[in-house]
């Protein structure tokens, strides 16, 4: 069985992070009843032995005396300690290890020099640690996931230098990222530089990217309160979807989870990303009559190695945790998961170009089902002249809690050139003016040339996506070669 570890980096990384780890106890919990640490468990989880202090070769044993729990393999970094504090203050503090925590309390001022530069310099050792002792407890390390935003200092920042970490040092290992972009009314002047900067790493040294909007998470929200039935008080109605059977003493606890009770702003838009983690790792965490391995993502969504930015999209949407929906139609849900209402970026795929495409889909569905969807949906899709039959299918058995199935696709589409070339103008607006580039310079090590570089990686990527949209139509046309480093 293999392992993965999950980076949670900034506020954005760590609140997505922690939405994520209780929804996957929750999943567990409702599968497994009596808490026996399992290989599915296995795949997210330590399973740990609190009498002594995390012991290597922990036995899985359940001998009478020993008091087990349940570990992430998660590590956290903030450099404004106030969200990991409320997190290790909160349900779930017992779920993450102390020692896997990486914090300071000044922050990085929005400022992606200051968190790249500065502070990868001052931790980049602790962190390279920190990563190394959580890899020590894994068996067969399969893949890393980053999550960070991209319009904050710390995201932005201290996210890349993680990942050029992982890339120095773990070569071999698939790093998935993903990475929360802001909208164009960000409040953050100066979110246009941090994105962009940050975006050259991505494009080096990512394996595989999930751009995610803001905008696109806001809009979601909307339509999808809109759509839950409310009380004459106004109120919200909520139906519990966890069973409360579950054996106290067990390695998995039901724990009581904070969405449905004291929701914070950016809880029902995290809780979304944190929805997509789910489903993209049910694989990695489930059994399945036809389970897509992580690597198999990458293997077959990206033809070109810079060209790993995936379009996700989902179907059914909820943000709840305990908000039981009626379900759709098995039709309607692959029909849904094509549009771009339920997509994580505002694009429009199917106005541009499938280079490949992945369906994960979870619970009590047949292979027929999904290839009747595939031959009725695929006429309407643009796929690349060279891999007119680019879909990857994967099924897990075990569907989300409170639903009979789901569905995520994963699509690497050009229509992604809009959303990056958005935001390079929003960049250049800024950079023309050279408005703010001296709080960036002052930082040591920065210079104006990474700002050029950044938006030279930029156009590269934007005019490689461009050129196959291009030619689409016409495979005879003499296409100019790809610019793409491996």
């Amino acid at each position: 069985m293999t392992q993965s570890i999950v980076v949670q980096v900034g506020q954005c990384g760590n609140q997505i992070g922690c939405q994520f780890w209780d929804l996957a106890l929750r999943e567990h919990a409702a599968i497994n009843k009596r808490g026996v640490y399992d290989e599915s468990l296995s795949s997210f989880f330590r399973n740990v032995d609190s009498r002594y202090d995390d012991p290597p070769n922990i036995s899985v044993s359940e001998s009478k005396g020993q008091i087990r729990s349940l570990k992430a393999r998660a590590v956290l970094v903030d450099m404004e300690e106030g969200v990991v504090s409320e997190i290790m203050k909160g349900s779930l503090r017992d779920v993450f290890d102390c020692r896997q925590l990486i914090t300071d309390v000044s922050g990085c001022g929005n400022n992606w020099a200051v968190g790249h530069k500065m502070y990868g310099s001052q931790y980049g050792e602790q962190i390279s640690e920190t990563i190394r002792r959580a890899a020590e407890f894994c068996d067969c390390l399969q893949c890393f996931f980053i999550l960070h935003s991209m319009g904050g200092g710390t995201g932005s920042g201290v996210g890349t230098f993680v990942l050029d970490i992982l890339a120095d040092e773990y070569p071999d290992v698939y790093r998935f990222v993903t990475a929360v972009y802001p909208s164009a009314e960000d409040d953050v002047i100066t979110s246009p530089y941090n994105s962009v900067l940050a975006m050259r790493q991505l494009t080096e040294k990512a394996d595989c990217v999930l751009p995610i909007e803001n905008q696109a998470l806001v809009d979601i929200v909307n339509k999808i309160s809109h759509a839950i039935p409310s009380t004459k008080t106004g109120k919200k109605v909520f139906t519990s979807t966890v069973s409360n059977s579950i054996k106290p003493d067990s390695a998995i606890t039901n724990i009581e989870g904070a969405i449905s009770k004291d929701e914070k702003p950016f809880d029902a838009m995290n809780n979304i990303v944190a929805n997509l983690l789910l489903n993209m790792t049910s694989s990695a965490r489930f059994e399945g009559s036809l389970n897509v391995d992580l690597n198999e993502i990458t293997m077959n969504l990206v033809p070109f190695p810079r060209l790993h930015y995936l379009v996700a999209s989902q179907s059914p949407l909820y943000v709840f945790k305990d908000v039981h929906l009626p379900p759709r139609r098995l039709d309607q849900m692959f029909t849904d998961a094509f549009s771009k209402e339920h997509q994580l970026l505002k694009a429009d795929p199917k106005h541009s170009l499938y280079l490949a495409c992945s369906l994960m889909v979870r619970g009590n569905v047949e292979m027929s089902d999904i290839r009747r969807n595939i031959d009725r949906l695929k006429s309407s899709l643009k796929f690349i002249h060279w891999n007119q039959e680019g879909w990857k299918t994967g099924l897990c058995n075990v569907a989300p809690v409170g639903q009979p199935y789901s569905l995520l696709t994963m699509a690497n589409n050009t229509c992604v050139c809009e959303s990056f070339t958005n935001l390079k103008d929003r960049f250049v607006k800024l950079y023309k003016r050279k408005a703010h580039i001296h709080h960036y310079t002052s930082v040591e090590g920065m210079e104006v040339g990474d700002f050029t570089a950044s938006l030279e990686s930029l156009n590269t990527l934007i005019n490689e996506y461009y050129q196959l949209d291009k030619t689409a139509g016409n495979p005879n046309i003499n296409q100019p070669r790809l610019q793409i480093n491996s």
